[in-house]
């Protein structure tokens, strides 16, 4: 049995990150990971396809860039390194032949790019850049401190709602971001864009109290989105390589059976499936919050009955959406836009929003809620080749494609597995649609239905922000009150860390960095522990 000051159970972004904080700061740390890598959702395989880099999980990488995490772990002396999207979105207009939205990390670009379209809408979107900007500075300050009340309105109201419109932008931020974008903007492209950018969080448009989902459009202004050279992996593999230069052990292949207490209010350490044990001064959770309540702590007497109840009432919802991962001749030609000699264009470094219309976005949203695959599923594409040529082999690419409202519980009695191939088969035509021929291209795919995704990341029912990105599920209610200091306050030495908690799902790192600080605050208390 060996010991540590800290072992980390999971070794998605979040996890890892607090493990290098806390290598970093000298403590005796282990990562456990159930899979053959590491990475949870940021990883990078390159046993799908033959010569291809494939992302299994996340790939654009846009808020850690505004966090402390990347300059203070140094991670950059570590392998990784990042390449900028730029336009980090473009939207191509539904039926006109080279006419598009592009949005560029520089403010007056994208409004150039709007302007052509809709002049007045583009002076409307720089005073929207820079109303939301302004307030979400103050979001995210909250975003990296646990998630008290006084945090809160210190920081997100104290300093970013001042001025004679606070309440306007009050009214804002409680209603749905589909409103928000109606009464901001006039032309359908620019409005069709944005709420369907802003609909990968999870929430529908027409949700209350969403409004900043459409409004923190305007932080991808002062970060841009990024990707990492080598896929979305290289950023855990970054951090892999930190934990063990500091003398932390990483161990894959390593499944946990479940955490120990000793009946008193302590962690203990770990229990592999293997029987194995590992004693530790701390362990911090870096999975599902219903994997650690209801599996790693199932058997806990230490565990207050009062959250293993409220933990039945957490809202996971129905699934989330699926994605088509393409090894391809070429890349998709959309009629009209320019290409250089390559066929690389600049749509194809951004993310590619092919949605036709508010309308479908609505229909897809009523398929998924009846509980079938949408008829006319609405794709967003990724093909990041463009930007990097160690994803492919020389003269081929990948290409990503992405679908929203995918529910994980089928009603119509159809089972996911017996339909993977169709519904990936629609997801391609509706690409097709706006660049013929691209389906004609696709060498081998690799197809992530909802199951799929919860059977390789331990992604409860599927959703990839782990619970409802809801208000009354974020914040300090994230995953409940009881738990968001990010620690099960009963069990001493047992802290909580990833999408599950506050800020919730992406690559923000911001949980791991929030839950290594305070246990680095409160290791006296955790480290002076008898076993």
């Amino acid at each position: 049995m060996s010991s540590f000051d800290a072992i980390i159970v999971g070794s998605g972004h979040n996890g890892m990150i607090c493990a290098a904080y806390l290598a970093q700061a000298g403590r005796k740390v282990a990562v456990f990971e159930r899979r053959g890598i590491v990475g949870g959702a940021v990883c990078t395989q390159t046993d799908i396809f033959t010569g291809y880099r494939i992302d299994v999980g996340s790939s654009a990488h846009v808020m850690i860039h505004q966090t402390p995490v990347l300059r203070e772990l140094e991670l950059e002396k570590h392998g990784l390194e990042y390449i900028e999207m730029d336009p980090w979105a473009y939207y191509p207009l539904p039926g006109e032949t080279g006419k598009g939205i592009a949005f560029y990390r520089d403010i007056e670009k994208t409004c150039q790019s709007i302007a052509a379209i809709s002049p007045k809408d583009a002076e409307a979107y720089r005073e929207f850049v820079n109303a939301w900007g302004k307030l979400n500075e103050g979001v995210f300050a909250a975003f990296l401190k646990a998630p008290t009340p006084w945090n809160l309105v210190s920081t997100m109201f104290g300093r970013s709602l001042k001025g004679s419109d606070r309440m306007n932008m009050i009214r804002k931020l409680m209603g749905p971001y589909g409103q928000l974008v109606l009464e901001t903007f006039e032309h359908e492209a620019l409005r069709t864009a944005i709420i369907w950018l802003a609909a990968q969080s999870g929430p529908p448009p027409s949700e209350a109290a969403s409004g900043d989902f459409a409004g923190w459009h305007s932080m991808y202004h002062q970060s841009g989105m990024k990707r990492a050279k080598g896929g979305s992996g290289a950023l855990t593999q970054a951090l892999k390589q930190r934990i063990i230069a500091d003398g932390g052990e990483v161990f894959e292949d390593a499944p946990v059976k479940r955490i120990m207490t000793n009946g008193a209010g302590q962690a203990t350490g770990i229990e592999l499936q293997n029987g194995d044990r590992h004693e530790a001064k701390a362990v911090v959770a870096a999975c599902h919050i219903k994997t650690t309540l209801d599996t790693l702590l199932a058997d806990a007497p230490d565990l207050p009955a009062d959250i293993k109840k409220r933990s039945e009432s957490l809202r996971i919802g129905n699934g989330f959406g699926m994605i088509v991962r393409c090894a391809m001749e070429g890349l998709p030609e959309y009629p009209g836009f320019p290409v250089e000699s390559n066929g690389v264009g600049e749509m194809h470094r951004g993310l590619q929003l092919l949605c036709p219309s508010r309308e479908a976005l609505d229909a897809a949203y009523g398929d998924y809620l009846a509980g079938r695959p949408p008829e006319k599923p609405i794709p967003l594409v990724m093909t990041f080749s463009s930007l990097d040529d160690t994803l492919a082999p020389e003269g081929k690419h990948v290409m990503f494609v992405w679908g929203q409202y995918h529910p994980y519980e089928l009603r119509n009695g159809e089972h996911w597995d017996d339909i993977a191939d169709r519904e990936a088969d629609k997801l391609l035509a509706a690409v097709d649609e706006y660049a013929p021929g691209t389906s004609a291209k696709v060498i081998d795919r690799y197809i992530q239905t909802p199951l799929e995704i919860e059977r390789l990341h331990g992604m409860h029912r599927a959703n990839v922000m782990h619970l409802e990105m809801s208000f009354d599920q974020m914040f300090c209610f994230r995953p409940m009150p009881e738990l968001s200091s990010y620690k099960i306050p009963a069990i001493k030495g047992l802290y909580l860390t990833g999408a599950s908690t506050h800020p919730g799902g992406g690559v923000w790192g911001a949980s791991g960095h929030n839950t290594a600080k305070l246990m680095l605050k409160e290791q006296k208390q955790w480290a002076s522990t008898s076993r």
